[in-house]
């Protein structure tokens, strides 16, 4: 007859002593978890690239190509091709932020990631609706460096509580929709260049492809900002950028290449919005659009005024 062996209990550890690693001592892992760890992030040359691509294809590509195309194939009273861009925007856009935070060399809060994401995709459906409608006016006569009740199409509707509906349109095209757009989308930025600091110096360059990539990456983020008239969003994520480039640098941390490709499109953004403002300074139609004291004009105003004007004197000749 076999009798079952005795567990020998382990022996107390005798006071001051370290206490062994294992499951039966939480505490030394506990100390380990709250210890800061820093992994070698690469530069993500292909997001940044897809991202980039997108921006400029899906995003700034889609008016130009509702414009371009022929009318024929995108009745006024059907989506057209810009539509569908924004439509393959909706979608990839918010993808390509997941893999950009799940490569982040640091745990970032999924929770308000999630969230984030969740509004911007609630935002730009929102946008698509409301600039869809506001596009197409433009086959119509709409000009869009007019205010909604200045503009001749609209001022002359009857009832006159139409122009309500269709200030009500712009109000979910250019406040509510670029709102839950552009915040959650520049709140993803912010928190993905929170986890982008490291302690080797060596770390903290970038490599070839990111200086190519910097430069369609401004000019994007220019577009963004001023299109959407978010320039206060955008200052005070860069100035919360550069609050945390200090505060880490006191504790040692440079920003890794993919933290220094963000930082520093967003200071090529910045000097591209004051060339824009500088040029446009003294337009005194756009100055009557864009009062205030800030004044940074819209590209498509910009069109709608000059640009279209130029065309229709070419096609007069």
């Amino acid at each position: 007859m076999q009798v079952a062996a005795r567990r020998r209990p382990f022996p107390a550890a005798a006071p001051g002593s370290p206490q062994p690693a294992g499951p039966l001592y939480p505490g030394r892992h506990g100390a380990a978890k709250n210890e800061e760890t820093f992994k070698t992030s690469p530069f993500h040359f292909d997001l940044w690239f897809y991202f980039t691509l997108q921006n400029w294809v899906l995003d700034f590509g889609r008016p130009i190509a509702m414009i371009i195309l022929p009318l024929e194939w995108f009745p006024l009273n059907k989506p057209s091709a810009g539509d569908y861009f924004h439509m393959a925007y909706n979608v990839i856009t918010p993808f390509l932020l997941l893999k950009l935070i799940e490569r982040s060399p640091k745990t970032l809060p999924r929770s308000m990631v999630y969230v984030s994401i969740i509004m911007f995709v609630m935002g730009a459906s929102i946008h698509l609706v409301g600039d869809s409608v506001n596009h197409r006016l433009i086959f119509s006569g709409y000009q869009h460096h007019l205010s909604v009740r200045e503009n001749p199409i609209i001022k002359n509707l009857k009832p006159e509580t139409l122009i309500d509906s269709f200030e009500l349109l712009y109000y979910y095209d250019e406040y509510l929709g670029h709102s839950m757009w552009y915040i959650p989308f520049f709140l993803i930025l912010f928190i993905y260049f929170t986890g982008c600091f490291t302690p080797v110096e060596e770390e903290s360059r970038m490599p070839v492809p990111a200086l190519l990539l910097m430069g369609p990456s401004s000019l994007y983020y220019w577009y963004l900002v001023t299109e959407g008239q978010i320039f206060i969003l955008y200052i005070f994520t860069f100035f919360a950028m550069m609050a945390l480039v200090m505060h880490q640098k006191r504790k040692g941390l440079v920003l890794d290449s993919n933290g220094l490709f963000l930082f520093y499109s967003f200071i090529v953004t910045l000097v591209l919005i004051a060339v824009w403002v500088v040029w446009l300074w003294n337009d005194k139609i756009l100055r009557k659009k864009y009062p205030g004291v800030i004044y940074i004009p819209e590209p498509w105003a910009f069109y709608t005024l000059h640009m279209n004007n130029l065309h229709a004197a070419k096609e007069s000749l």
